[in-house]
């Protein structure tokens, strides 16, 4: 089987010590194409860095994450842009959205800087990278104001409700769906309605380091979610569905390539 995992935090500093043995890890579990994701400027360099540096198997988001949207600024926009203008190994403008969670960031200065990345999606040509939590109504407002203008977008991570999963796929959105899938306690009200993701539009995450499938025995002493573990998130997922793991294997690698042009 060959996998895509579509959120990998590879900028993060858990990773610094033994990145090219954590990227050996996924290659021999079969993820092959990993997206780095971009949540600020300074991650969002570094993860095209990482790009070029491994370029076979890495590709790039570049982003403002809503928990760090009190950074966005014009000098901001204006380098991402030039980022993003140009550059091979980005193929998509986020971590964007909207967080009301735990609101890291003030919810105006949130919406300011999620409109300010889904023009510059739009602008570009680029896929949008998706985050909400919590914010679901003033989410889909905003999105239902750009979605003409916008080509490709994934609401990465989904962990919400049927309801606004279906508001989702009207939209024509892409869902990511992570090892939250695989956490009995907050999760696990996603098996009940999956299944109304077309197989087109369905892709698969570790949203690594973060994550790690609660249901994983045994855990890594670490605690530290990687994309070697993948396979076991597409397998709950396959058991959910009711397909095989190489069938679902082959759909959500094949999305992935079609959405990230990879």
């Amino acid at each position: 089987m060959e996998l895509v995992d579509i959120c990998f935090n590879f900028a993060h500093e858990s990773f610094r010590a033994d990145e090219h043995a954590v990227l050996k890890r996924a290659i021999e579990a079969g993820v092959t194409r990993l997206i780095c994701t971009g949540s600020d400027l300074e991650d969002s360099e570094r993860s095209v860095a990482l790009a070029e540096h491994m370029p076979e198997h890495l590709f790039a988001t570049v982003g403002v994450h809503p928990h760090r949207a009190l950074t966005w600024d014009e000098a901001t926009a204006d380098t991402l842009h030039r980022l993003a203008g140009d550059h091979p190994k980005i193929r998509a403008i986020g971590e964007a959205g909207l967080d009301f969670n735990r609101d890291y960031s003030p919810r105006p200065d949130q919406e300011r800087a999620f409109e300010a990345q889904l023009e510059l999606a739009a602008s570009l040509g680029l896929p949008a990278f998706l985050h909400e939590r919590e914010a679901h109504e003033h989410f889909i407002a905003i999105l239902r104001r750009h979605r003409a203008q916008l080509g490709n977008a994934v609401v990465h991570c989904f962990t919400g409700t049927e309801d606004e999963l279906l508001a989702y796929l009207d939209l024509d959105l892409h869902i990511g769906i992570t090892g939250w899938i695989c956490d009995e306690r907050r999760g696990h009200h996603l098996k009940d309605f999956i299944h109304h993701i077309p197989p087109n539009r369905l892709m698969i995450e570790t949203d690594a380091p973060y994550l790690l499938p609660r249901d994983m025995h045994p855990k890594p002493r670490s605690r530290r979610n990687e994309p070697a573990y993948l396979p076991h998130i597409l397998q709950v997922i396959a058991e959910t569905l009711n397909r095989s793991a190489e069938q679902l294997a082959a759909e959500t690698t094949a999305t992935a390539r079609a959405f990230y042009g990879i």
